[in-house]
């Protein structure tokens, strides 16, 4: 009897892929974005031009240093593309977790190698959809971690890395180019790292 390990993106009855609820998820973004422009702040979008069209598999993959950044990268797509964000599994409380999960964004544990994320991960990008990652792995930066590498690999996913930054009342989401899912895990990890760190800078008004 073999003890081979299925495939990554084999299906099993744990690693459904989520489903994005519409309405919750728009109603969702106009909560938490709406009060930066009611407080007499503003947010600026850069290099949308450079969000591959809907229906496509893409990793979007930002720095983090607020609890706002997944709703203003979310709120900055263009339509069609629902980020649906792979979020640390202590977020996943009663209520607040099935908001979550009405959003199609779902739990990893980073205490531990989670191949049930890294599996439900990649059958969002075979369905053609938009998974969201923090690299860094927690708020307020570090070292960009292998697994977005792992993800765009396996998926033959591009990256879109997005830099976040705020100026005074200006809170600044910043797309680059993508990164196109060639090469090794170490060096597809690094080109990931510089850009983030390129795109986090201030931007001129």
């Amino acid at each position: 009897m073999s003890d081979a390990r299925p495939p990554l993106a084999s299906a099993s009855a744990e690693a459904s892929v989520p489903r994005v609820n519409p309405w919750v998820y728009r109603l969702v973004l106009l909560i938490t974005t709406l009060p930066v422009v009611l407080r007499g702040q503003r947010i600026e979008v850069h290099g949308r031009e450079h969000v591959p069209p809907p229906g496509t598999a893409l990793i979007v993959a930002g720095n983090h240093r607020t609890g706002l950044d997944p709703f203003l990268i979310a709120a900055a797509l263009p339509p069609g593309r629902h980020l649906q964000f792979m979020a640390k599994k202590e977020l996943f409380v009663p209520v607040i977790g099935a908001i979550i999960r009405a959003g199609g964004s779902f739990p990893v544990d980073r205490q531990a190698n989670d191949l049930g994320a890294v599996r439900t991960g990649l059958r969002i990008l075979q369905r053609g959809g938009t998974l969201g990652i923090f690299p860094e792995g927690t708020r307020g930066g570090g070292e960009v971690q292998g697994g977005v590498a792992l993800l765009a690999l396996k998926g033959q996913a591009p990256i879109l890395p997005v830099g976040l930054s705020r100026e005074g009342r200006r809170w600044i989401v910043r797309f680059g180019e993508p990164i196109p899912p060639v090469g090794g895990i170490k060096a597809l990890t690094a080109a990931v790292g510089e850009r983030l760190a390129e795109l986090a800078r201030p931007v001129s008004r």
